[in-house]
Order: structure tokens, then C-alpha cells, then sequence
């Protein structure tokens, strides 16, 4: 029996404890939120875009999807009317994930809706396909191919997780969902966000794209309950490291009954290390501000330019001439001149190894 058969749903109950976890929970939130307001307006929205930025990429990898991070970090730019160095073309698929999120996120205060949750689907799918399958957007799920199952395993030996209920009962199970999201207001908005994070996967309601739906559902009540636009945690990227208990808390809770006190805990517990990340961030964007103030002045060509915002945004592995040539499509002869003239501007130095594994990084 799965928890949407169990007489009485969806009525949710849960364990008084998450009242005294849920009382931390919102004291850090208030920490972090104050840490921000008290930062520069430039950093709050440079803080803004890589959270944005990265609550995309991760919620979409979570499902399987890998996006090219430039590209969602240029549609967030583009969307919020920021100015950003190295803006890259994105494609549809992108600026769609980035556009339901921000619709989200910075309409949160406007009723969620079957039309706006169309719009969300069809958002995320404007070709009307899932890698290469074709699916059904814009509409509630038919069941054509039988019920709708989260399965794991090849064939023969699958395990059915989880199976949602049968798509005749959708619109009246959404029709319950929307009234309680746009009329609940006694209920804490913490506590709201992961209850409509698991009612809205539970009834499961389109062909594809459910979890990004349901995730961007919960960051639409979290920033109502930060009361800003503005994000500056990413439980997205939280999830993803914790993705195999993530599936485990849903299929115990979807398989269970109406007491959800196990998934509210693990919820806020997720929230609760989203909000220590986002000091990590903070921090990150200001020492990077400060490279950036420091070195401002400074003349350097565009190939300089360029190699130098790669390495203030996680350069991946070292950086020597051979890299510098590639990234840059120049010779080996000009990108040694570009990084000793860097040398000489106190910009970069030498890593210890020397001879031909000679490398470099930022002088901080």
C-alpha cells in the first residue's frame, strides 16, 4: 500500500520533535540572511547568480542531466540583467530550467497554478522530448504504456520503487495539492516547502521532468519564507550529494503512512548543511571580489583576461604554457610571454615544481 491509498490522506501528521529542530533550523536561516544584507549590493547579486546558477545544474544532474554551467550561468545573467565576463551562448534546454527556477523563485508570492505548472513542464521540455524520447508536455501523464513506476535494475531482475497513482485520479489529486499550497498559511513555510516537495512527487503528475518540478515548487516556498528574490543556498546541490538517501527517504515515506516526521527530518537536516554551504560561497565570491578590486588598474590583454576568470572560477587541474596555448588557441611562445608578463604584475607565481611540469596559480 502505497501512502496516497491510506485512508485519511493527505493528511499529514508528524512528531512534535520537528518543532524543536525546525526552531534551529530557522535561527541559521536567520544568521545567513542577515550575514547578506550586510554585504555590498554587487556581492549579494554576484552571491545571487552562482547560487541560481547552481541550483540549476544540480537539480537537472540529479535526474541524469548534465548542463554546461556557462550556459546556465549566462541565461541566469542574461535573465537578471547582469553584467558577467566570458558570456556564453545557451541553448533552449537551458534557458528554459533557468526560467522555470527564476519564475519560481522570484514570483514566489503569485499562486501556483495548473496553467503555470504546464508552463514550467514545457519550460523544461521545448522540444516535447527527454533525451530522445519523445514525451507529452504541457499535459498530465496518460498512462499510455501502463502505470506510472520508478524502477531500478535491468530487465529481469527491476525493482518497483514507488508506483504513482493511476492517471485518472491526477486531476483531482493536483486539484487538492494547488488548494492547499495557495490557502495553507498556518503552517511554518520550512515545514510547507518539504511537505509540497513530497506531496507533488507522490502524485507524480507528468510524463518526465517531476523532481525538478517538485524541487523548484520547494525553493518557490523557501523564498517565501526568506521573503526575498534573492537566493543564497542551494538545497539542489545538497540533494545531489545525498541523492541515494534522498530516493531511500522517499520510496520509505511514499511506502508508508501518513506520519511523515522521518522525511521532515531528513528535509531540514539537508536544509540546515544548504545554509553552512552558503557561507562557503559567500566567502568564495568575496575573495574573489577582492582579487578583482586588487587587480583592477592593471592592464591585461583579452587572453590574460580570460584565463584569469577561469582560475577565480574553479580552474580545473594546473595551469602551465601547453593549457594556456590551448584554452587561448595561441602558440606556446605567446602564452609564455602572457604569463610572465603576469609574473612580473604580481598576478601569478610559480607553483613549486619546476623544469618542463613548470605550473602556475593566482597570487592571492
Amino acid at each position: 500500500m502505497y501512502i496516497y491509498e491510506v485512508h485519511g490522506w493527505p493528511d499529514f501528521v508528524w512528531n512534535s520533535k520537528i518543532e524543536n529542530k525546525l526552531f534551529s533550523i530557522k535561527k541559521l536561516q536567520g544568521q545567513i540572511l542577515g550575514e547578506m544584507s550586510s554585504v555590498g549590493f554587487e556581492l549579494r547579486n554576484q552571491a545571487n547568480l552562482e547560487v541560481l546558477t547552481l541550483d540549476v545544474v544540480k537539480s537537472n544532474e540529479i535526474e541524469g542531466e548534465i548542463l554546461d554551467s556557462d550556459q546556465v550561468r549566462s541565461s541566469v545573467a542574461h535573465h537578471l540583467k547582469l553584467e558577467i565576463s566570458g558570456f556564453t551562448e545557451y541553448d533552449k534546454n537551458v534557458d528554459g530550467a533557468v526560467e522555470m527556477l527564476l519564475d519560481a523563485t522570484q514570483n514566489y508570492s503569485q499562486p501556483l497554478t495548473k496553467e503555470r505548472l504546464f508552463d514550467w513542464h514545457l519550460k523544461l521540455f521545448p522540444e516535447g522530448r527527454s533525451n530522445i524520447q519523445k514525451i507529452e508536455v504541457a499535459r498530465w501523464r496518460r498512462d499510455l504504456n501502463g502505470p506510472m513506476q520508478v524502477i531500478s535494475g535491468s530487465m529481469g531482475k527491476s525493482k518497483i520503487h514507488f508506483q504513482a497513482p493511476p492517471a485518472s485520479q491526477i486531476e483531482d489529486e493536483i486539484s487538492k495539492f494547488l488548494d492547499w499550497f495557495n490557502n495553507s498559511n498556518k503552517i511554518d513555510l520550512i515545514l510547507k516547502a518539504a511537505i509540497a516537495h513530497l506531496w507533488f512527487l507522490t502524485i507524480h503528475p507528468f510524463d518526465d521532468g517531476n523532481g525538478r518540478i517538485a524541487r523548484a515548487i520547494a525553493d518557490m516556498v523557501l523564498a517565501s519564507s526568506d521573503e526575498q528574490r534573492q537566493r543564497f543556498y542551494s538545497i539542489s546541490n545538497q540533494l545531489l550529494k545525498t541523492r541515494k538517501s534522498y530516493y531511500d527517504i522517499l520510496e520509505k515515506t511514499q511506502g508508508g503512512n501518513l506520519d511523515i516526521t522521518d522525511w521532515l527530518e531528513w528535509f531540514l537536516d539537508c536544509l540546515e548543511q544548504s545554509f553552512k554551504n552558503s557561507e562557503q560561497i559567500l566567502e568564495k565570491i568575496i575573495i574573489k571580489h577582492a582579487f578583482i578590486f586588487r587587480i583592477s588598474g592593471i592592464p591585461l590583454n583579452s587572453r590574460q583576461t580570460k584565463i584569469i576568470k577561469l582560475l577565480l572560477d574553479d580552474f580545473k587541474g594546473i595551469l602551465n604554457t601547453t593549457k594556456w596555448a590551448k584554452i587561448c588557441k595561441t602558440s606556446q611562445d605567446t602564452a609564455l610571454r602572457d604569463i610572465n608578463d603576469l609574473l612580473s604584475k604580481g598576478i601569478l607565481e610559480k607553483l613549486p615544481q619546476g623544469g618542463r611540469s613548470t605550473s602556475y596559480k593566482l597570487k592571492r
